[in-house]
């Protein structure tokens, strides 16, 4: 894929993501912010009912008292008659109908003792409607020959509570709180309108007189401008008042994010699928895009390693045509012995390939038996100790290990400390120095192999194990190989239950170290 609409189609699908994450954010917000609208309105509904049945129930329990007083008054202060007089005709039945509706306007005082208030006396009219209708028929003469007459009397009395309410609400006020209502009245109805409205959230209220606590409040009430609200109470004719109800719910965030967790959880757990889902996707593409680039490494590794033996071959087959060459032994056997070792290197290389595949099929059958450590190491080291001495190196042995009996393949051991040899020697810039240890740790043999080489980085160090990987220092070809020896002694190592680490620095060599079980 085109590395720039590889680059085009990740920025194109964080973008999708990063959408997906606003739009489930955004939803999540909203949901909240209108949950908590609606339990805010549903507590202000409840709080104006409150203050209105207390301030009602305040006027009736005074009102009754007023008005058992009322009718055991005796003469009032004033009286006035308002007369209302009107006639109207029949002709039907020739009758006439004269209407008399009066209004009796008695004024008092009343004491207010009742109130328990400072004011002496309260001005109220008693207000009684009469109301009488006269019928008179005509006789044969045109004389009235006949009278009737019908008369009502009642009190007014809507017009009296008016009257009181009004004149109460501008003098109550001179009460203290505490005898105008109480815990007990506050709680009870605040319970029920609360649970009318469906807020079942725990509660705490107050009254303030002003910006002063009252005594009526419950005992955790502490004032908090986010989860507090208030409502007027005790209001007067002139829509003043000077006390305050506050209600705080230090539950609410609990109750608002309890009524959206379910949906929110829902929307979460989709958000993480997908996330993951894209995680993964864009997991793979890389690997993808990391594995196409390690095959075409491979390939140009492979090609080359092929390339120089082949060329070798052909030149010593050329040679070998040649007449002089045909009667000189030395050359015969040199040119030989040059397309022996080529063949055998291509050989060595195809060897490699076929194995990492086989393991890969766990098609390799891995017999093991009773093995001296020591001795393998010894065994490899000969496979390689001529290359070491052509460049001048060493290779020592320090077997600080008492018991080394593994249990474990000999041919598959051997080229798995071979492999590890030849790496060090391979990443050796200069001459090649390699230290090997072993030492017993309870029942298990570490084994170590220190060289004085290039070194690695830590981000290397955690992929020299992989199939086909190789560190490129700018020359693909800078180091010989194809990836596949590491990851070959890491496979066979698992196959027999031991593990392997590396501890390197770059520019101060690399050190591996591989622990297996000892067997009695």
């Amino acid at each position: 894929m085109n590395k720039r609409l590889f680059s085009l189609l990740i920025a194109l699908m964080s973008l999708s993501l990063l959408g997906i994450i606003f739009v489930q954010g955004y939803w999540i917000s909203n949901s909240y912010q209108t949950k908590e609208e609606y339990f805010s309105s549903n507590v202000k509904n409840s709080l104006l009912n409150v203050a209105a049945k207390i301030q009602s129930r305040e006027l009736d329990d005074y009102y009754y008292i007023y008005s058992d007083m009322v009718d055991s008054i005796g003469s009032p202060e004033r009286v006035t008659i308002n007369e209302l007089l009107y006639a109207t005709r029949d002709g039907g039945v020739d009758e006439k109908s004269v209407f008399y509706n009066s209004i009796l306007e008695e004024d008092f005082k009343l004491s207010t003792n009742i109130l328990d208030t400072e004011i002496d006396s309260i001005q109220f009219k008693r207000l009684t409607n009469r109301k009488k209708r006269i019928i008179l028929k005509s006789g044969l003469d045109g004389n009235n020959s006949s009278t009737s007459e019908i008369e009502t009397i009642d009190r007014l009395t809507d017009f009296e509570r008016n009257q009181f309410d009004a004149a109460f609400k501008n003098i109550s006020g001179k009460k203290p709180i505490h005898k105008r209502t109480n815990k007990l009245e506050i709680d009870t109805l605040l319970t029920k309108e609360l649970a009318d409205h469906n807020v079942n959230t725990p509660f705490e209220y107050a009254i303030f007189s002003k910006t002063l606590a009252t005594k009526v409040q419950s005992e955790n009430f502490e004032l908090d401008p986010g989860n507090t609200y208030s409502t007027p109470l005790f209001v007067n004719e002139d829509l003043n008042t000077k006390y305050q109800l506050f209600v705080g719910f230090p539950g609410k965030k609990k109750e608002v994010l309890n009524s959206i967790l379910g949906m929110a959880a829902l929307s979460l757990v989709f958000t993480g699928v997908i996330v993951l889902a894209y995680s993964s996707a864009l997991s793979q593409l890389f690997k993808q895009r990391q594995i196409s680039q390690i095959k075409s490494d491979f390939i140009n590794n492979m090609t080359h390693e092929f390339k120089t033996p082949i060329a070798t071959i052909n030149l010593a087959l050329d040679a070998l045509k040649n007449p002089k060459v045909k009667d000189n032994k030395e050359f015969l056997n040199r040119y030989l012995g040059m397309i022996r070792d080529e063949n055998r290197r291509m050989h060595a290389q195809v060897e490699n390939v076929l194995r990492i595949s086989k393991l890969e099929k766990n098609e390799l059958d891995l017999p093991k038996e009773r093995l001296k450590l020591h001795e393998i190491v010894e065994s490899a080291i000969t496979h390689v100790e001529l290359i070491i001495e052509d460049r001048g190196g060493y290779i020592k042995t320090h077997f600080g290990a008492l018991k080394s009996s593994i249990l474990a393949n000999d041919s598959h051991m051997t080229n798995v400390i071979v492999n590890m040899l030849d790496n060090a020697i391979k990443y050796s810039e200069d001459t090649p120095k390699i230290d090997i240890y072993t030492e017993n740790v309870k029942n298990s043999i570490i084994l170590k192999i220190r060289d004085q080489g290039m070194g690695m980085t830590k981000s290397v160090q955690k992929q020299i194990f992989e199939k086909f990987y190789r560190e490129h220092t700018g020359d693909i070809h800078n180091v010989k190989g194809h990836g596949l020896g590491l990851a070959y002694v890491k496979r066979i190592l698992d196959d027999h239950d031991a593990e392997i680490f590396v501890e390197s620095e770059k520019g101060k060599g690399s050190t591996f170290i591989i622990k297996l079980h000892l067997i009695s």
